[in-house]
């Protein structure tokens, strides 16, 4: 039951407070960590020792893997950790955690060395973005929440091309050297960031905060948060295997030349920060996150359609302008967060606003193997039907995601001053 805490709201901030550019800043550098990966992959594990295609495609995924699970495992430390002691305790602990980590993976020498300092990296990843649209979300007037959020994400997602500026001007050992840098830099800027008044009414009473079993305890509160978590899920199956396997695919659909992977991330995040800056305000205009969602997920599953069945045999240059309208169409994740956000309670609200986006991140663990059963049962020895198998795994998601939009209740303009019990 949602009750209302018996203290006023807090003063509210500015679009450009402290609070919103340190929190795209940091989502910035974690988006640069976070995609650098999927960039270096190839080069990497080469520089490793490993060239063989196949053995490139099934370490890849391995890590891939090991950095979804830290994320999983980050979503519910940083979550309770951000109810209990507050966002900005974990918005700049996790910045330090995935910073060192960064740097540490720049000097790795063996696969196993890379998969563990992938783990402690998704870790550190986990933490920011939550803690980071909590603050804004509770800190910026109900009517302009939306457009807070919305400026966090469409500057953090350009963090990926960044990643791949960096990875074309030096090796990919430097290039994370480069993003824990500015992960340390960035600390610098906490003066002047002040934790969330809400949080700190909040604590002042005796309600219990950041239980993260309290989600399973009650069934509308679970359906709500079960809700907001698959409507996150078609991003990452976009990310994760479209454009991460980029090189796959094209093979696949007979391409006129190869392509890259860091290209197909830089193309995807470029429509990425259109994206989010299109579905944040449209959400606005059309004072409702819930139909700004639905018209994205229709979008983007005619992207899908197009990625997969109508560009066999173009050019390289026309996949990566569908990897940039793709991107464009996956554009919701600003809004996704922010609905994650709005559906709980103050005592809640980090939790749910940290787990929600790391477990539809970390949903790319059930998605691969998911994807690779699908497209060896629907191929030949030897020859997987990826595009088939992309197209299956990818409607369903999409399908259930937008039920799941549906199904919700709409918090535009929601006033958040209240604790769940």
């Amino acid at each position: 039951m949602n009750t209302a805490t018996p203290t006023s709201p807090p003063k509210t901030t500015g679009l450009l407070s402290a609070i919103v550019v340190v929190a795209a800043l940091g989502y910035f550098v974690d988006i640069y960590d976070l995609i650098l990966f999927s960039i270096v992959r190839v080069e990497s594990l080469n520089d490793l020792g490993i060239t063989a295609a196949d053995a490139v495609t099934n370490q890849g995924l391995y890590l891939i893997n090991m950095q979804m699970g830290g994320m999983l495992l980050g979503g519910i430390l940083w979550g309770i950790l951000g109810d209990k002691k507050g966002r900005l305790s974990v918005l700049f602990g996790s910045i330090l955690i995935y910073s060192l980590a960064n740097i540490a993976n720049g000097f790795v020498q063996t696969i196993e060395q890379y998969a563990w300092l992938r783990l402690i990296a998704g870790i550190g990843l986990a933490g920011e973005l939550g803690a980071g649209i909590t603050l804004v979300s509770e800190t910026l007037p109900k009517e302009k929440r939306g457009y807070g959020t919305m400026i966090v994400a469409t500057v953090g997602v350009s963090g990926a091309m960044l990643a791949y500026w960096v990875n074309e001007a030096f090796d990919w050992r430097n290039a994370y050297f480069v993003g824990g840098g500015l992960g340390l830099a960035l600390l610098a800027l906490r003066v002047g960031v002040y934790e969330s008044g809400l949080f700190e009414q909040t604590k002042k009473s005796e309600v219990q905060r950041g239980n993260f079993f309290a989600l399973f305890t009650n069934g509308p509160r679970l359906a709500r948060y079960l809700k907001c978590l698959l409507i996150g899920v078609p991003l990452w199956f976009v990310v994760g295997i479209l454009i991460t396997l980029s090189p796959e695919f094209g093979k696949d659909l007979g391409l006129t030349g190869p392509v890259t992977a860091g290209l197909g991330v830089f193309w995807c995040y470029f429509g990425l920060v259109f994206g989010d800056f299109a579905s944040g305000t449209l959400s606005q205009l059309l004072r409702s996150r819930n139909r700004a969602l639905q018209l994205f997920l229709v979008f983007c599953g005619l992207m899908v359609g197009v990625y997969l069945f109508a560009i066999r045999g173009a050019s390289p240059t026309v996949f990566y302008a569908v990897c940039f309208v793709l991107g464009i169409s996956v554009g919701f994740w600003a809004l996704f967060v922010t609905v994650a956000a709005e559906q709980f309670g103050t005592n809640l609200r980090a939790t749910v606003a940290t787990t929600a986006p790391n477990f539809a991140r970390g949903s790319v663990v059930l998605l691969v193997p998911i994807f690779q059963y699908t497209a060896a049962a629907l191929g030949q020895p030897g020859t997987p039907n990826r595009v088939l198998a992309g197209a299956i795994v990818g409607g369903v998601s999409l399908l259930i995601a937008f039920w799941a939009v549906s199904t919700l209740p709409e918090s535009f303009g929601k006033d958040l001053d209240y604790v769940e019990e």
